[in-house]
């Protein structure tokens, strides 16, 4: 199935991006993935091998994008699968009583930014070309599977940016299905809890342990990017998943 697949997988450098990159083009399909132009994207492509085209660009602008679906066009003539995975993280309480300073608001701009207006950019830039697609025996054309998290259910402390941008992503889902459903192309997002990738390296190796032992069901561990990977095959292979929200955390249990 997926060696006539063409997918497009954004913050493809690192983190889920590069997991999910690696495990398409293990099956076959053609990848482009895109990251920032400092991101060391042509060195991924080396480790991953076929199959994979690494371009340049900046989610958030419509330059980029435009350019980069116009890239895909050319080499590819199509684009059948676009996983959203650029995205930031941050740390920080609102308010910091004991230095007596709020949170700065570019921090908090920069995470809805790049994680929501980015997304919804990519989105809105790349749908005409998955839309031109033959449909299949279901009348689909594509998918799109965007990158929530848990912290649009259960946000935690100092997560106020990551919250609302998940809770966005979350929220956009049915409406994206609704928008682009004439055209059959399924929108699917998936939220992750706590997943072993450079975004969460801030975390101590204490509070790791502390996170896994207290708060994950089971297994008792932070997700390997590969899982978050699998989810987004399942979701591609499976046609009667649509306009949802899947939770991959092991079964994260409470507040922190």
């Amino acid at each position: 199935m997926f060696k006539n697949l063409v997918t497009l997988v954004t913050g493809g450098a690192s983190g889920l991006g590069r997991a999910t990159a690696n495990r398409f083009a293990l099956k076959g399909s053609q990848v482009v993935f895109c990251d920032l132009p400092t991101s060391n994207g042509q060195e991924i492509v080396k480790e991953i091998g076929e199959n994979v085209h690494y371009i340049p660009a900046d989610v958030t602008s419509e330059t980029d994008v435009q350019n980069l679906v116009e890239e895909i066009s050319k080499k590819y003539g199509k684009l059948d699968i676009l996983v959203n995975c650029a995205g930031l993280a941050d740390a920080h309480v609102t308010y910091n009583f004991r230095a007596k300073t709020p949170r700065k608001l570019d921090d908090f701009e920069k995470v809805l930014k790049t994680n929501v207006l980015g997304t919804f950019n990519v989105i809105r830039l790349s749908a005409g070309l998955i839309g031109k697609n033959e449909p299949d025996e279901n009348g689909l054309r594509g998918v799109i599977v965007n990158t929530s998290g848990t912290e649009a259910f259960r946000g935690t402390l100092g997560q106020t940016a990551l919250a609302a941008a998940c809770g966005a992503i979350h929220s956009m889902t049915r409406p994206l299905a609704l928008d682009l459903s004439d055209q059959g192309i399924r929108v699917v997002s998936i939220a992750p809890g706590f997943i072993r990738t450079p975004l969460l390296d801030y975390i101590p190796s204490e509070t790791t342990e502390a996170i896994s032992q207290e708060c994950i069901i089971s297994p008792k561990r932070f997700g390997d990017p590969d899982e978050f990977a699998h989810v987004v095959q399942s979701i591609v292979t499976n046609p009667y998943i649509n306009a949802t929200t899947i939770e991959v955390s092991g079964g994260i249990q409470m507040n922190l």
